[in-house]
């Protein structure tokens, strides 16, 4: 096997144990490392579990048995993500990554958080350790895409998602009211009904996503109709932050739907709501609606990922589903009876 094929196929390693701390890393990114003797024995591994605690290198070394440690000066470091260089909650793993003395390491990607972007490998190679960098750099970053986001952006990534029919209908169709109903809704003699387009299975899908993501965003108009709770409750994990996008509705007539749930916060424009959430370092935001709040987001260039579920199904009447913005490809397309198709900006 050729030393690029090696090297790959740890960093896969790599990944799959940096995926293990995708809830309890943040704010920190997730990383996983992989010790490799010169026999191509694996004698140590480790993740980054919880932010303040060790990070994945500390992790690996930790695990290797006292009867290995004499095989580290002949090893190879695999990490998915640039060692770190300087003082936070932990001690630099480039300091530690000198210490023990490995042949080489091998680096995903470099650490876009600006007390790091190169600094780390650049100490390690000033200590004469052989480093590669680059090694599924693009799946490396991937993996970190929120926390490369929020720091080199200043704003969390932004995921808009949406259900919609077959022929693009998506949120409520509106029926045509009697008299009688005229009088008792609050738009003009509509009353709108929810349309049910995701799948239970999708619908679970959905739950996954919000427990993966930090907040959630609806317009006034859904709040004001469907009072979604927009919680996590088919799914491990922790719910996001709901918020809700109005220029007219004061926080106070906001309700919440239990005692036990925290009021959802309000605001009056997206260019608030987003320095906000990168104040309180909330690295991940889905909008799920309505239609017009999904639609400012696209005009606004203000997205990241857009994940759209379509039932095979038509609605005569409701609700057009956004316009997909230009320069964009698919990235991901999976079916369960509704087609799930994720888009990305072309790169």
């Amino acid at each position: 096997m050729k030393q690029e094929e090696i090297d790959e196929m740890y960093m896969r390693r790599c990944l799959q144990l940096a995926a293990n701390g995708e809830q309890l890393a943040k704010p920190n990114p997730m990383v996983g490392a992989v010790i490799v003797s010169n026999e191509g024995r694996i004698i140590g591994e480790g993740y980054h579990v919880r932010c303040g605690e060790g990070h994945a290198e500390v992790n690996a070394f930790a695990s290797v048995r006292p009867e290995d440690e004499a095989l580290l000066a002949t090893s190879t470091l695999y990490v998915s993500l640039e060692p770190c260089s300087h003082h936070g909650k932990t001690p630099p793993c480039a300091d530690l990554i000198i210490r023990k003395g490995v042949k080489r390491v091998v680096c995903g990607c470099i650490d876009p958080f600006s007390e790091v972007q190169g600094r780390g490998i650049q100490r390690i190679q000033a200590a004469g350790i052989e480093v590669t960098v680059g090694v599924l750099e693009r799946e490396c970053l991937e993996i970190n895409r929120k926390f490369i986001t929020f720091n080199t952006h200043k704003h969390p990534y932004i995921i808009l998602k949406w259900a919609q029919s077959k022929n693009g209908k998506i949120g409520h169709t509106y029926l045509l009211s009697s008299e009688k109903e005229q009088t008792e809704t609050a738009d003009n003699g509509k009353a709108y009904e929810a349309l049910r387009l995701s799948t239970p299975f999708t619908k679970m899908l959905v739950h996954k996503l919000r427990a993966e993501n930090d907040a959630i965003l609806v317009g006034r108009i859904t709040e004001e109709l469907e009072h979604p709770q927009l919680n996590v409750r088919e799914w491990s994990g922790p719910s996001p932050q709901k918020i809700v996008l109005s220029s007219s509705l004061p926080v106070s007539s906001v309700p919440s739907e239990s005692s036990v749930l925290p009021t959802p916060l309000v605001f009056s424009s997206i260019e608030s709501l987003l320095n906000d959430l990168y104040e309180r370092k909330l690295q991940s935001l889905i909008v799920e609606g309505g239609a017009s709040v999904l639609q400012s987001f696209i005009d606004k260039r203000l997205w990241d990922e857009i994940r759209v579920e379509t039932a095979p199904f038509i609605v005569a009447n409701g609700i057009d589903a956004p316009v997909l913005p230009e320069n964009i490809r698919i990235a991901e397309t999976v079916n369960y009876g509704n087609t799930i198709i994720t888009y990305k900006p072309e790169d």
